[in-house]
């Protein structure tokens, strides 16, 4: 990560059990300005290592001064979110990049229908200022669990009036995705973020009901799933690398000084693409085709084989 800003933690908020709230400011200078839909990696040393997550900023894009983002503590957490829940406290402070954006509102579109699942309530946030100050045509369907995964729900009800839509598990209130493309106007785009199983239900009807796929935008971030220990070697250094099963091979470059651009860290955005030469590759990305998948992987999330060395292009 090239560009860092040194933020403090000015407040911060626990909205449920399990979801807490930051409010970061610049410690030197003004923070950059974002559009809605925006991102930021957090830097977090943890035990000797060194994570960076992305978190969507859930501010308005028109408040200056100020990011605001909201983390869930993961039951299987690598150490980031336990991190954030239970040592960073007001006045501490963080490193994170700037702002990048891969979930933009689509200009064209005549309706927005955003569906959040759990914390991906986050950038619709940003999304709702937005859509607000523009008078624009939108719809909310917010699916949840009561007491634990429902930051906002209460504030978007009473804000929202109709155009609010909860489903809370906890009352077996169930979303049906399927109702989601009824009798919609011309022009409708969807916006989904949350669990990857939502993703590809959405996905799935989307195309069964005939729309482009430029119609449906969404976005995830997922930790690198634990793996198996592989070796991975340099070509153009021949350097060797082991990676530990709960670190991804993104980390381990990162670790010894190898930059690798990057934006999402989580096998969606396509940034960290890397050519490799031979080895077995574990490929757990959403952006790579099957042939794309022959000379390239994705390091932020994809993995060697355990039974020989991984020889990256690099």
């Amino acid at each position: 990560m090239s560009a860092m800003i040194e933020v403090q933690v000015t407040d911060v908020r626990q909205l449920t059990p399990v979801v807490r709230e930051f409010s970061l400011t610049a410690l030197d200078g003004a923070l950059p300005g974002f559009s809605c839909g925006s991102h930021v990696q957090v830097v977090l040393p943890i035990e000797g290592r060194t994570l960076r997550n992305a978190y969507s900023l859930l501010s308005d894009p028109c408040e200056s001064g100020v990011y605001r983002i909201a983390v869930r503590l993961q039951e299987a957490s690598r150490g980031g979110s336990r991190y954030l829940h239970e040592r960073v406290r007001v006045g501490d402070r963080l490193q994170i990049g700037v702002p990048s954006n891969l979930f933009a509102l689509h200009s064209q579109a005549r309706h927005h229908i955003l569906v959040a699942g759990g914390i991906g309530i986050t950038p619709f946030m940003a999304y709702l200022a937005e859509l607000e100050a523009q008078g624009a045509s939108f719809e909310l369907h917010y699916a949840y669990r009561s007491g634990l995964t429902d930051a906002y729900a209460s504030e978007l009800r009473e804000r929202l009036g109709e155009r609010f839509h909860g489903y809370d598990a906890a009352a077996g209130q169930r979303l049906d995705c399927a109702e989601l493309f009824n009798a919609k106007p011309l022009g409708s785009h969807l916006y989904v973020c949350g669990p990857q199983r939502l993703l590809d239900e959405l996905k799935l009807l989307a195309e069964a009901q005939g729309w482009s796929a430029g119609r449906l935008h969404w976005e995830a971030f997922a930790a690198p799933e634990p793996g198996q220990p592989f070796t991975v070697e340099l070509a153009r250094s021949g350097q060797r690398l082991q990676v530990p099963g709960d670190h991804s091979l993104l980390e381990a470059l990162e670790a010894v000084g190898v930059e690798v651009p990057n934006l999402c860290r989580g096998g969606v955005c396509g940034q960290c693409a890397t050519r490799y030469q031979s080895g077995e590759v574990e490929h757990r990305d959403h952006y790579l085709d099957e042939q794309q998948r022959g000379e390239a992987l994705m390091p932020c999330v994809s993995r060697g084989g355990c039974s020989g060395t991984l020889l990256l292009d690099l």
